[in-house]
């Protein structure tokens, strides 16, 4: 059976990725979240990134030997896609793929066994759904507008795209995981009645 690939993202409610001057998680991560994240379910995936996040997260790594979240990301497998990178790479349970990620990903899905996830990687997670490749597209919504401060806005370029909502649910009363199964489309689906504009 072939392996599941999941694009997963931390949000903000306008669509960014992080925001300046804003801590980790928009400071609104609470012990019901946080307790989700930890659990068994959550860490059975090798996690694919790109250089710019593999960078980001070895590098907090490096600071924050001791933080559980890192610690137990240094234990499970991760694969980065990078041209620019150097064997051997630092952070513990790493494999560097200097090819095609598209292509690695395909035979990652065919011949694995772990499910995979991504790990931020905007551009990585777009050419990934692109190619057809993803499963699942989960989102948890954290409850800010960060309209003045927000960086990586993460779906612009992105195709069309339906979601089939297949999970959903509440963490601490307000960050709202949504899980779906996404339809890459060739453009605008037929009207049906409905206007979108």
């Amino acid at each position: 059976m072939p392996s599941s690939l999941m694009i997963d993202f931390i949000i903000s409610l306008d669509g960014y990725a992080a925001a300046d001057g804003w801590p980790g998680f928009w400071g609104m991560e609470g012990p019901e979240y946080l307790a989700w994240l930890d659990g068994d379910a959550e860490k059975q995936h090798t996690s694919l990134m790109g250089a710019t996040t593999y960078r980001l997260m070895s590098g907090f790594a490096r600071q924050m030997p001791d933080d559980p979240g890192f610690a137990w990301l240094a234990g499970m497998p991760k694969v980065v896609f990078s041209s620019t990178l150097r064997p051997p790479l630092s952070w513990d349970n790493t494999e560097l793929v200097e090819g095609d990620a598209v292509a690695a990903v395909r035979d990652m899905k065919r011949d694995g066994t772990r499910p995979l996830r991504t790990l931020g990687s905007l551009s990585l997670c777009r050419s990934l759904l692109e190619a057809g490749l993803v499963d699942r597209f989960r989102v948890v919504v954290f409850p800010v507008i960060t309209g003045a401060t927000g960086r990586e806005r993460i779906f612009d370029a992105y195709p069309d795209v339906t979601l089939d909502l297949v999970e959903s649910r509440t963490f601490d009363g307000r960050l709202q995981l949504l899980e779906y199964v996404p339809t890459v489309l060739d453009g605008p689906p037929p009207s049906g009645g409905g206007d979108a504009s």
